[in-house]
């Protein structure tokens, strides 16, 4: 995954809110993965049409953080979830 790619959930995979855990999860195909507040808030950006540059622009804005760390960090989750097939990108 590089900062130009457009992440996006693929079919069948979708953030759902667990009542039971009191925290979103990331639901797939015969698998749900506990969210951390972090994870959530990067996958909250996913609109699959904004790039990771982009995204990561933005929760640097927001957050005011340093640009550098939000992007190892997010393009450390993203690029998990898309080897654990929970996400898929598009190169724009």
């Amino acid at each position: 995954m590089t900062g130009n790619d457009v992440p996006f959930l693929p079919r069948g995979v979708r953030l759902h809110y667990d009542k039971v855990r009191g925290t979103n999860v990331l639901l797939g195909p015969e698998r749900a993965l506990i969210l951390d507040d972090i994870s959530n808030i990067i996958l909250a950006q996913l609109d699959g049409e904004r790039s990771v540059d982009a995204i990561c622009k933005n929760l640097a804005e927001t957050y005011a953080a340093p640009l550098d760390q939000i992007a190892t960090d997010t393009l450390a989750l993203l690029t998990d979830l898309a080897n654990k097939r929970l996400l898929e990108a598009r190169c724009d």
